[in-house]
């Protein structure tokens, strides 16, 4: 049985990395897909070619920062579908560096991005789906939103609050019929890292010392829509990132020595 048929689902986020492959496997699986991004013309050609394999996708352009931009795409996704099945509030940036040396405006701006983007999708799609009695809420997280990620203070903060807002939304959604998942993979190759902002760091040296292999981007789509076909509250990939999230609550002084390690790598990506 292909639960994805014919669904009506909205990505975000869906020019490049987990979001485009989200889409193209959506639409691999016969589900109908809107692909919003603020980078249209990526987000148009990935449509057109899932359009011209014989998928069904239309792509908008899309600033998840506006509350008032979503609200109007799920409005217009609803009017011309008649329905939403799936919103994945996946579009999201990277900020990293030493705390003490990032700027307001930066900390401000990924917020409005990861944070902010995630609710206004939720709330949005939250009361169409109250009204359907059916429905899945979708927000990519990160490993960094279930431990400490010294170096990408930022990031880890709103990711763990995507993670605290899936939660708490899944315990009330479930009443209403809406179901609620929270992604939070390790590290998958996707365009987050090449359009990261990292302060007084070597982008080059940063990837060099990344600990893990990088997940594809179409190996992660899969898996999580196996986790979301599974109705899973946290869908946590690959192995590592799984390790690590039971040890951190079996005892977190369990991970301070790979905390350690992980901020002095960091540190020796710094500028000069």
């Amino acid at each position: 049985m292909n639960e994805f048929k014919d669904k009506i689902a909205i990505v975000t986020g869906a020019a490049s990395g987990i979001g485009r492959a989200l889409a193209e496997e959506l639409a691999r699986r016969a589900a109908i897909v809107t692909l919003a991004d603020i980078n249209y013309e990526g987000a148009h050609r990935v449509a057109e070619e899932i359009n011209a394999k014989g998928g069904r996708a239309r792509a908008v352009l899309l600033d998840v920062s506006s509350a008032e931009d979503v609200e109007r795409l799920v409005r217009e996704t609803v009017s011309d579908r008649g329905r939403l099945d799936y919103i994945f509030n996946n579009a999201g940036i990277g900020v990293g560096g030493e705390a003490y040396e990032i700027d307001l405006h930066h900390w401000q701006r990924i917020i409005d991005i990861n944070l902010l983007g995630v609710i206004y999708g939720m709330k949005a799609a939250y009361r169409v789906m109250i009204e359907q009695g059916s429905g899945h809420i979708v927000n990519t997280a990160s490993l960094a939103g279930l431990i400490a990620s010294p170096g990408m203070v930022p990031y880890s903060m709103t990711k763990h609050a995507v993670v605290g807002l899936s939660n708490a939304l899944r315990a009330e959604a479930a009443d209403f019929g809406v179901r609620v998942s929270a992604v939070c993979p390790g590290f998958v190759q996707s365009g987050i890292y090449d359009a990261a902002t990292l302060i007084n760091v070597k982008k080059e040296s940063f990837m060099e010392n990344l600990p893990f292999r990088l997940v594809e981007a179409d190996r992660a789509a899969e898996i999580i829509l196996r986790g979301i076909s599974r109705n899973k509250a946290i869908i946590i990939f690959p192995f590592y990132a799984r390790l690590f999230w039971w040890l951190s609550r079996i005892h977190p002084a369990l991970l301070a020595p790979l905390m350690r390690k992980t901020l002095k790598d960091f540190r020796s990506s710094r500028t000069p």
